[in-house]
């Protein structure tokens, strides 16, 4: 009899047919078999939070044809990802395939190699209690939060709202962040650079270091001229000469976060397409003669650990292409977080003699170029340190001292190859000085004030949200993509370029979870749940009393939440105008839709009216976008078309563009862009229009289609049904929009 071997992607069954030969039968479930039920809660809080799981809609016939290989077979191998969620997965199977029985068994693999995938089914091993559990009580404490708040939000502040665990957490951070963005007061300062020239070229550049042999503090232009008069003309002698010789070493191969990061800063990818790309390479290429290959290892971990075998790969590599000196006496070590799954591996391809070249004529574009971030950031972990000296040189002006800093790179190390959050194409050049001494005069070419104005912290990108989200301990590999699409999705927080901003829903949204729930919008509150779920993981904590001590406080809140709260909404913002038909002041209100201009008399006047493109002014934002024509900030604003940015200097430039939604169109490398017809009816198009023709009623998501990779869904609702479908022509994609969009990390 053959043995029945079940996988998570119809593209590991190719991939795995290859090697594993006619001794296997090789199925897949397709992501998830079973779940919590859509339309109710689905959990028994009176008995112990007792979850009831269903088969997902769709995957009857798969369970059918995975029943009937698995009583066929002498042995049934039950192999999703390596991470709870496939865990999960394979519980759920087992269940639906008579779980008691002995010829079931998990494997886990890391790679989709044919050394790793047989090395796996060597060692079999039970199904593990402990990692289920603690997948269910996320899914659990994420479907309680998900349908107890989202009825709160519907009645208290808007029909359709809902609220997720972790990503409620996420918006609390771009709101505060906004928050300090607006009580942020810039201070002036100056800086004072002198343009030099010693005894032979180049030519270099000293800041103002010191006044009286203490750090340069300049607040006005007065000041700062009278430094430029009092130095000008004196002499410039070099005081001191200093070099250091400096060691920087590599950065760790990738885990999930810092690979969503670096792909964010150096690709422009979101967290969600760095994800669905590495999925394929994970999954399988197929690379002509060879067949379908797993480029990488399993995208999913927060472990920097590197096998042997591998590292001594790279070594073979790095001694063939750039020599003996390149190699460390020893195999770098690398030091994970403490809460990392130590069983993983960081990201790094199965093969490191599989180059970027040599696969690119078999990987799509984006496939090529998140393959080679991956391979270069490998194969730099396992190479030398660079060394770099570093001079300092303090030159004497009367009582100021001028400071100019040079770098020189003595042996580029793993720099040869790969330098952190700086681009490929663009990376950092060395600053060099001219040979100098102590007591050199040098000559003055020029002496320059130069005005500065602090600046208040930056909006969050994808990467730095990313990041924050793991320096808090906040969410888990698997969940990152998830948190990012879903703040979005929901219209809580908006894309304005590249860095995001809350919307007004996003604030008052925010503002009653945290009066509301403190302990749930707490950022230390979030952490240590993810711990408590790592150590029921670890067979420490039961799951029901981690579900059980979250439960009680918030139930607590959501009851008096519900019995105390009012109806809530921004205040009406007066205006100048005055209502024909009662006399009374129009003020701009808040709505369903939107803000939209009203009598302040409501309800006995229902004088009402969208807000015309001078009345829309009142809500410009200002964005991080200038404007090509005279170099100020556009402003978003809402006009009789719909959403677009404007020049802040209207009318003296009276400049405007589409508003883009930050969504690559499907049909060429435009923007989709919001516009609205004659009539008032919102559509999207291309902002490459006429050139390409896209156009739909439809309001993109930032999501891609996960089947045909470059398509880009989008909300469909009519009275019939509220799906997602794909946008690209001939795909034919569609899924059921959830009723209430939670974080659970489902793959199915």
């Amino acid at each position: 009899m053959k043995s029945l071997l079940i996988v998570e992607s119809p593209t590991k069954v190719k991939t795995l047919s290859k090697f594993l030969g006619k001794e296997f039968v090789i199925k897949a479930s397709v992501g998830h078999v079973k779940d919590l039920p859509k339309r109710e809660l689905g959990v028994d809080i009176e008995d112990n939070f007792r979850p009831t799981y269903v088969v997902i809609d769709g995957k009857d016939k798969i369970l059918r044809e995975l029943k009937r290989a698995a009583r066929d077979a002498d042995r049934v191998f039950l192999a999703p990802d390596p991470d709870r969620e496939g865990e999960a997965i394979a519980w759920h199977i087992a269940e639906e395939l008579d779980g008691d029985s002995d010829k079931i068994l998990r494997v886990e693999f890391n790679e989709i190699t044919e050394r790793a995938v047989k090395e796996a089914l060597k060692n079999p091993r039970r199904l593990n209690p402990d990692l289920f559990n603690a997948q269910q009580a996320r899914r659990i404490l994420d479907r309680l939060v998900g349908y107890k708040l989202s009825p709160l939000l519907w009645r208290k502040v808007r029909r359709g709202l809902s609220a997720g665990r972790v990503q409620s957490v996420a918006l609390r951070l771009v709101v505060d962040r906004e928050r300090e963005i607006e009580a942020f007061r810039p201070v002036e300062y100056w800086s004072i650079t002198a343009t030099l020239e010693g005894g032979e070229p180049p030519r270099f550049d000293a800041k103002l270091h010191q006044l009286d042999g203490k750090k340069a503090e300049i607040g006005n232009e007065a000041e700062a001229k009278r430094i430029v008069d009092e130095v000008d003309g004196r002499p410039f002698i070099v005081k001191r000469v200093e070099k250091k010789r400096k060691t920087r070493s590599p950065s760790p191969p990738f885990i999930t976060s810092t690979l969503q990061q670096e792909a964010a800063r150096k690709l422009r990818f979101t967290a969600k397409r760095t994800m669905l790309i590495a999925q394929q390479l994970y999954e399988g290429v197929e690379l002509g003669d060879e067949g379908s290959v797993g480029l990488i290892t399993y995208m999913r971990t927060d472990s920097v650990r590197v096998a042997v075998e591998a590292q001594d790969e790279a070594r073979e590599y790095i001694r063939e292409a750039y020599g003996e000196q390149y190699i460390p006496p020893k195999p770098p070590v690398y030091k994970s977080k403490k809460t990392a799954q130590e069983a993983h591996e960081a990201i790094r391809p199965t093969s490191v003699f599989r180059t970027p070249d040599r696969v690119k004529g078999f990987l799509s574009r984006d496939q090529y170029r998140l393959y080679t971030l991956i391979w270069n950031r490998f194969i730099a972990s396992q190479m030398r340190p660079a060394q770099l000296e570093q001079t300092t040189v303090d030159i004497e002006a009367g009582r100021c001292l001028f400071r100019a800093t040079g770098t020189v790179v003595r042996f580029p190390g793993f720099m040869s190859l790969y330098t952190e959050g700086v681009d490929d194409a663009t990376e950092e050049g060395e600053k060099k000085l001219p040979s100098l001494k102590e007591g050199d005069s040098l000559r003055v070419l020029s002496i320059v004030p130069r005005q500065h104005f602090t600046q208040p912290p930056p909006r969050y990108t994808e990467a730095t949200l990313v990041k924050e989200l793991e320096a808090r301990g906040i969410g888990r590999p698997s969940t990152y993509a998830t948190i990012l699409s879903t703040i979005q999705e929901r219209k809580y927080v908006e894309k304005v370029d590249g860095r995001f901003r809350p919307t007004e829903l996003g604030v008052l949204v925010n503002d009653l979870l945290v009066q509301r729930f403190s302990d749930i919008m707490d950022y230390n509150f979030t952490a240590r749940m993810e711990d408590n779920l790592d150590k029921v993981e670890a067979g420490k904590f039961r799951w029901v009393d981690v579900v059980m001590d979250f439960y009680r406080p918030f139930d607590k809140d959501l009851t008096e939440a519900m019995e105390s709260l009012g109806r809530i909404k921004p205040a009406d913002i007066p205006t100048d105008e005055v209502c024909e038909r009662c006399g009374r002041p129009m003020v701009i209100k808040w709505g369903k839709h939107g803000r939209f201009i009203a009598c302040s008399g409501f309800p006995k006047c229902r004088n009402r009216r969208p807000l015309r493109n001078e009345e829309a002014e009142v809500e410009a934002q200002e964005t991080d976008e200038v404007c090509e024509k005279c170099g100020s900030r556009m402003v978003l604003k809402k006009g009789r078309f719909g959403r677009f940015l404007s020049c802040s200097r209207y009318p003296e430039c009276k400049n405007t563009k589409p508003y883009g939604l930050g969504i690559k169109c499907p049909e060429d490398d435009g923007e989709i862009v919001e516009r609205r017809t004659k009539k008032g009816r919102v559509f999207y198009s291309c902002s490459n229009y006429p050139a390409c023709k896209f156009a739909t009623w439809y309001r993109p998501v930032p999501r891609n289609c996960p089947r045909c990779i470059d398509g880009v869904l989008a909300e469909k609702r009519t009275k019939k049904e509220e799906v997602y479908v794909c946008l690209k022509k001939g795909c034919g994609y569609k899924e059921q929009i959830p009723a209430h969009v939670e974080e659970a990390g489902a793959r199915g």
